[in-house]
């Protein structure tokens, strides 16, 4: 164990620009909720549909960011500036790992939700999150799941999201995945579905007033998966839209590995090419 892996969480915890805030009583800000607040696919799922709490994530939380741009933010963990990703490489074991989801939002200006889960110790070989991370694109669409739990909200909102909901995303939104060293990132194009749009812009309306869980999860399709567990989740609170850090894009300076910007190297050192998108 690394002395300083605890010290480096609780730096990009606290040192986002969303603002860590109490789990019940924070507004403009986000939380870690409990997993068992969500239902996920229990041991007897394909023969009798149970569905059962999901124990603690399977990562840990490592912070969350908002961030305005001029134009889309792909890949943030390669940005020489991304927070995250300077203090795991300066600060933790070199058996840490990292995945962060970037939710890209749609508009006159591009906004990214980014959350960020981390693992001081390797994931477990042969597990499905291992399967996830070292697998193809294909693999990842047809599993990548998450549920949305509406906390607080107004009832339109409710019944236009769902108060409770889950959707595969690599099937429903074109997806993009980086994978480097010690890290994956996933990309959301949330603008690649004119649906996921509207209902999005529904909810950015009023989302000073809403108050969402999001749980990610690996889905499992057969009963050697069973039982789901959530590898990470985020409670975004009341959150205002000009609480968001803008971040420079035109002359952005990029992490280069092998001389090679839009190329990341895999854990044996081959190049991995990534981002490209779900099949059609």
């Amino acid at each position: 164990m690394c002395s300083t892996t605890t010290d480096w969480k609780q730096e990009t915890i606290n040192g986002g620009s969303l603002k860590h805030v109490d789990l019940d009583t924070g507004s403009n800000g986000w939380a870690s909720p409990p997993g068992s607040l969500f239902n996920l696919r229990g041991l007897n799922y394909f023969t009798k549909k149970n569905k059962s709490p999901s124990g603690p994530y399977l990562l840990q939380p490592a912070g969350v960011d908002w961030l305005r741009a001029a134009s889309k933010l792909d890949h943030v963990l390669s940005r020489a500036d991304n927070r995250v990703m300077n203090a795991l490489n300066k600060n933790s074991c070199k058996k840490s790992f990292l995945i962060a989801v970037n939710l890209q939002v749609p508009g006159r200006e591009h906004h990214s939700a980014v959350f960020y889960f981390a693992t001081d110790e390797p994931v477990q070989p042969g597990s499905l999150l291992y399967r996830f991370v070292h697998g193809d694109d294909n693999f990842r669409n047809q599993r990548f799941k998450m549920v949305n739990r509406i906390v607080k909200g107004p009832w339109i909102v409710k019944a236009t999201v769902g108060n409770y909901s889950a959707c595969l995303l690599g099937k429903a939104l074109n997806c993009h995945y980086y994978k480097g060293p010690n890290y994956l990132e996933i990309d959301v194009d949330i603008g690649s579905s004119k649906i996921a749009t509207a209902i999005l812009h529904l909810a950015l309306g009023c989302v000073t007033a809403v108050t969402i869980d999001m749980g990610f999860v690996i889905e499992a399709q057969e009963d050697a998966d069973l039982p789901e567990r959530l590898f990470g989740a985020v409670r975004i609170c009341q959150m205002e839209m000009s609480s968001a850090t803008f971040v420079e894009t035109t002359n952005a300076k990029v992490v280069v590995t092998g001389g090679h910007s839009n190329r990341v190297r895999d854990e044996d050192g081959e190049e991995d090419h990534k981002r490209v998108a779900k099949s059609k």
